[in-house]
C-alpha cells in the first residue's frame, strides 16, 4: 500500500448488530451492478453507508472502498487513494497508472485514467468502487476526469458513489442508456415494516402496528428510520410523550445532533 495512503480511508464499514435487512434495496443494487453507475443520492441519516455495507456482505465479488474528505479535492490524491483501494482487492492492476500520478512533470488525467481503463479491460471477472461521501468533492478536475473513466469503463467495473447531492456527472446521458441505478431519499425510507422491525430487532422494543404509524406520521416518514439505522441509538431512542400528547404513550427522539 502507497505509504502516504491513510489505510482506514479504504475499510468497509463493520455492521453492527441488530441492523433491519432490507432486500429490496439490496435487489434493486444487484440489479444494477450490470450498468455503469450506481448513484445513491440522500440528506445525511439516510443510511446510505449501512445499506452499501450490508450490500458488499452478500455481493461475493470483490468490492473496494474509499471514504472521502474535503482533503481528497487534489486530483493526484484523489486518484492516488482510488487506484490504491482497487489495488486492495486486485494488486496486479493500476501500476503504471500510480506511477505517472507520481512523475515531477504533471501527466494528464486522460492518460493515467487510459492505463488505469486498459488494466481493468483485462480483468477476467468484475471488480466494483465505492465512493463513499462524495458530496465532499468539489474540485472541477476531480468531476471531469471522473466522468472520463466513466465514459470509458470496460463492462468489468461497475462505479458506486454515495453522497448528499447529485454529482456534476453526465447522469442524464447514462440514465437515458440505461446505464443509471439511482436509489434516493424516498426508496430509502422505512416501509412500514422495516420500521417495525428495526424497533424490534434493534431497539428490544415490540410495537403495536398503530404504535409504528404514529412514530412514522410525527416524524414526516422520512430519516428517523434509516438515521436510526446508520447512527444507532446514540443520544436517541423512544421516550414517553410530553404532557398533552396521549396517542400511543411512545415518541421518537432523534439523535442529539439532528435535533433543531
Amino acid at each position: 500500500m502507497e505509504q502516504s495512503v491513510i489505510a482506514t480511508k479504504l475499510y468497509i464499514p463493520k455492521l453492527r448488530p441488530g441492523l433491519v435487512m432490507r432486500p429490496r434495496l439490496l435487489e434493486r443494487l444487484n440489479g444494477g451492478i450490470h450498468a455503469r453507475l450506481t448513484l445513491i443520492a440522500a440528506p445525511a441519516g439516510f443510511g446510505k453507508s449501512t445499506l452499501l455495507s450490508q450490500w458488499i456482505e452478500q455481493f461475493g465479488g470483490p468490492v473496494a472502498w474509499l471514504a472521502l474528505d474535503p482533503d481528497d479535492n487534489d486530483p493526484i490524491r484523489f486518484w492516488t487513494y482510488a487506484i490504491t483501494a482497487l489495488r486492495t482487492r486486485l494488486p496486479e492492476i493500476g501500476t503504471q497508472a500510480l506511477g505517472l500520478l507520481k512523475t515531477p512533470q504533471p501527466t494528464p488525467l486522460s492518460t493515467i485514467l487510459a492505463h488505469l481503463v486498459n488494466d481493468l479491460a483485462q480483468l477476467p471477472g468484475e471488480i466494483v468502487l465505492v465512493l463513499d461521501d462524495y458530496h465532499e468533492i468539489s474540485a472541477e478536475p476531480i468531476h471531469e476526469s471522473l466522468g472520463y473513466l466513466l465514459d470509458h469503463l470496460p463492462p468489468q467495473f461497475h462505479l458506486i458513489l454515495a453522497t448528499r447531492m447529485d454529482p456534476p456527472l453526465p447522469l442524464p446521458r447514462l440514465r437515458v442508456r440505461g446505464e443509471l441505478t439511482e436509489l434516493r431519499a424516498a426508496d430509502l425510507r422505512f416501509s412500514e415494516s422495516e420500521a417495525g422491525a428495526f424497533f424490534s430487532q434493534a431497539m428490544g422494543l415490540s410495537l403495536t402496528p398503530a404504535q409504528v404509524k404514529t412514530l412514522e406520521s410525527r416524524t414526516s416518514n422520512s430519516q428517523y428510520g434509516a438515521e436510526a439505522t446508520e447512527e444507532g441509538t446514540k443520544g436517541g431512542g423512544l421516550c414517553r410523550w410530553s404532557k398533552g400528547n396521549q396517542d400511543n404513550g411512545l415518541m421518537w427522539r432523534p439523535p442529539d445532533e439532528k435535533r433543531e
